[in-house]
């Protein structure tokens, strides 16, 4: 890992782990001004100083774990395809102590699709609510639009439109952020409510 993605990802970690800087120093041996300019992405750390840091904040900051991470990120964003956010997941939980990316990234895409599925879960309950009340108010009226085709038939075929969008809104954002993550560009998954920060 490189800066200032280290840095970024040692405060991070520092931080989740209630130290202080000074703390933090005291157990890799360094001194208070070492960790403030690794943090800062001043200064790339010794090899030393990078695996006292790994140990005492339980993170592999090692180079060569980062091997095969475009392919991870790729798997991640897809996942976005078939609604599921038990996929990114298990990919997060399993591959976030190896890279900053994927820990970065796999929370985007986990709190993305958490929030895709609790607006189908609402779409579901309101359909299964509304159109069996609308098919009987509508239905008995005979109302024909022309065509042979019925008012009723029409909203039966309508009602899973919302939930159609939502899938076809996923798989588009996780295609577009699946060829932001592999050109180095910015990701971002609009609607979404943060649940793993």
């Amino acid at each position: 890992m490189n800066q200032p993605e280290l840095g970024i990802k040692v405060t991070e970690l520092r931080q989740q782990k209630n130290m202080t800087q000074e703390q933090l120093a005291e157990i890799c041996e360094v001194s208070t001004r070492t960790i403030q300019r690794i943090e800062s992405g001043e200064v790339d750390p010794r090899s030393h100083t990078l695996h006292s840091l790994s140990d005492a904040l339980g993170f592999d900051f090692g180079a060569d774990q980062t091997s095969g991470e475009n392919g991870w990120l790729a798997t991640l964003h897809l996942s976005s395809l078939f609604c599921i956010f038990l996929i990114p997941l298990v990919i997060w939980l399993w591959k976030r102590p190896q890279s900053y990316k994927i820990d970065k990234q796999g929370r985007e895409v986990i709190n993305f699709q958490v929030t895709m599925t609790l607006a189908m879960f609402v779409g579901v309950i309101v359909l299964v609510m509304t159109v069996p009340v609308l098919f009987m108010a509508v239905g008995n009226s005979g109302i024909d639009l022309g065509l042979g085709i019925g008012l009723s038939e029409v909203m039966i075929l309508c009602a899973p439109m919302p939930l159609m969008l939502i899938v076809i809104f996923s798989a588009i954002q996780g295609v577009i952020n699946t060829m932001r993550s592999l050109s180095d560009g910015p990701i971002h998954y609009p609607l979404t409510i943060p649940f793993i920060k």
